[in-house]
């Protein structure tokens, strides 16, 4: 699966969190991203990350304890990837080029596939 694909995937799960969950991890995830955007480099993001400490500015900004902040982290990236887990279980892609080319698409070394989760449970 293209990471573009994940990233719409995770987006999703995480708008389907708690709304305090959904708060941690998007502080989180906004300061970071902050950061990569300053830095020029891998080892400049790892820096920058070690200066502002952006896991403490959360702890702090939700005013629990640094040790029960990476606790519930922990727990909400647990249930991110379980969640992520369960719908690449149900993933289904089509290749629907044929369909599209046969419409009077130009038929270039394109192809067009349909990008379907279930949401039921899966027969086998």
């Amino acid at each position: 699966m293209n990471g573009y694909m994940m990233e719409i995937l995770a987006r999703d799960i995480v708008k389907s969190l708690s709304p305090r969950q959904r708060d941690m991890y998007q502080y989180v995830v906004q300061r970071e991203d902050e950061l990569a955007r300053q830095a020029s480099t891998s080892d400049e993001f790892m820096s920058l990350l070690i200066q502002h400490a952006p896991h403490r500015q959360a702890a702090n900004h939700f005013q629990l304890t640094f040790g029960k902040f990476i606790v519930e982290m922990r727990e909400i990236e647990r249930e991110i990837d379980r969640q992520l887990t369960s719908k690449l279980e149900k993933v289904k892609w089509v290749d629907c080029t044929e369909v599209i080319e046969s419409d009077g698409a130009d038929s270039t070394n394109v192809k067009y596939y349909y990008f379907s989760v279930g949401t039921g449970s899966v027969s086998r």
